[in-house]
């Protein structure tokens, strides 16, 4: 009788951690979905900046260079996030980013 009782128990501890589990592993990849658009997102304006920066109107503008340095600092600290949530990350997006950012960093 004590045996059954205990098999009871553990099958429903078994099936609300498994539930528990699901629900945390949802949230994960929302997260990491989530954050992996954020950071292609920051990505993207740097390469704006930097593109504005490099304009003939704008060459030099110190404003303009702080927000390049900040830009940079942000793009940094998202890096370091970005690898922990590295399951979601869109490659080929993030390599037409690169791409794209590499002219004007040789500049």
């Amino acid at each position: 009788m004590i045996l059954y009782i205990a098999l009871i128990i553990s099958l429903l501890v078994n099936i609300f951690l498994s539930w528990y589990l699901a629900t945390v592993l949802r949230k994960f990849l929302y997260i990491s979905e989530n954050m992996s658009d954020l950071f292609l997102l920051l990505k993207s304006f740097g390469a704006f900046v930097k593109s504005l920066y490099s304009m003939d109107s704008y060459y030099g503008e110190p404003l303009i260079q702080e927000l390049v340095y900040k830009t940079k600092e942000v793009i940094g600290e998202m890096e370091s996030f970005r690898d922990i949530f590295e399951a979601t990350l869109d490659e080929e997006l993030e390599e037409e980013l690169d791409a794209a950012a590499a002219p004007q960093e040789a500049t």
